[in-house]
């Protein structure tokens, strides 16, 4: 995906409008800071003075008091309008700078919702959710003991201060986990405006939540697994977690381990819910290293390279204009 296609979160919306108004006009550089400044008023964003390093005076430019999600395009638009209304000479025209806020979403802005806080009116729903990992069993944090030893005192002939340079422990769990995410197609089509956004935007989704992990400690503790079973259902009814399932944790099993068991309590628990409720999906895919049989009541089991563009192609037929295009 590219960048553009992104959005930026920040408190310094100022100074990232000031250098994109600077960028497309060069002759206002020194007023760009002044500009964006009146770009955020009209958008009844309250800015406060940027906090000052220690040692430095306090700085002259603002920021909002808060972190603002804002797209790439968006930027550009507010930095378009900005120049316009200076070459004019009119004040603002405050509905464009709305129209602005509330149009051009970036991917991530779309799928995760943005809250402005001083205007509930440029508040973006977010498209997405997404559960907390759990553990499918009972799990306990092991601790990771770890020493540093100081090279140079070790090479030295003075043995009394000969020990660690630094010791401590860090908590971990190594657990087999269940995770669970949802998107409303409809939220993000109204988000980002167009199917062909909304077609990548969740294609997108799928590729990174399948394999993205935790970056903090990876050098530590090597966490690049991926996961052993992926199910995506596409309903028309309502989401449906499957958390229930694990409602009572696995019981430990040498001869199978808790990953096949974790995929035989999941189907079996979907299996249920679709008998009591009648929630059944238009459609179901499976990407799994178990059985065939483990995972066939999931949906249709299929290859992860084949499973974003079989998503694609279901929900595609089902936006709006699909059988004109």
């Amino acid at each position: 995906m590219d960048a553009s296609e992104l959005g930026t979160r920040t408190k310094r919306v100022v100074e990232v409008l000031a250098k994109e108004i600077a960028r497309q006009a060069e002759d206002l550089s020194d007023q760009a800071q002044s500009l964006a400044e009146q770009v955020f008023q009209a958008a009844k964003i309250k800015l406060v003075d940027s906090r000052a390093k220690n040692g430095e005076e306090s700085l002259k430019s603002q920021e909002s008091g808060y972190l603002i999600f804002l797209s790439h395009r968006q930027i550009a638009m507010l930095a378009e309008l900005a120049i316009a209304s200076d070459r004019s000479g009119k004040a603002l025209d405050k509905k464009a700078v709305k129209a602005i806020f509330k149009s051009g979403n970036s991917i991530d802005v779309a799928l995760f919702g943005r809250m402005v806080a001083d205007d509930a009116d440029l508040n973006v729903d977010a498209a997405c959710q997404v559960a907390h990992a759990i553990s499918t069993h009972a799990a306990e944090n092991e601790f990771d003991f770890y020493t540093a030893v100081d090279d140079e005192k070790a090479r030295s002939e003075e043995k009394e201060d000969a020990g660690a340079g630094m010791m401590g422990t860090v908590e971990f769990s190594s657990a087999t986990i269940y995770r669970y995410a949802t998107i409303n197609i409809g939220m993000l089509l109204e988000n980002l405006g167009n199917n062909e956004a909304t077609l990548r935007a969740l294609t997108a989704f799928i590729k990174s939540f399948i394999r993205s992990m935790p970056t903090g400690k990876q050098n530590t503790f090597a966490n690049r697994t991926l996961p052993d079973t992926v199910v995506i259902h596409i309903r028309e009814d309502q989401p449906v977690s499957f958390v229930g399932a694990f409602e009572k944790p696995i019981a430990q099993d040498l001869t199978e381990g808790y990953v096949t068991r974790s995929v035989r309590q999941l189907a079996d628990h979907e299996r249920k819910l679709e008998e009591t409720y009648g929630f059944k999906p238009l459609h179901g895919f499976a990407v799994s290293m178990e059985s065939p049989e483990a995972v066939e009541s999931l949906g249709e089991r299929i290859s992860f390279a084949d499973l974003d563009g079989r998503v694609r192609e279901v929900v595609a037929r089902r936006l709006p204009g699909a059988e004109s295009e």
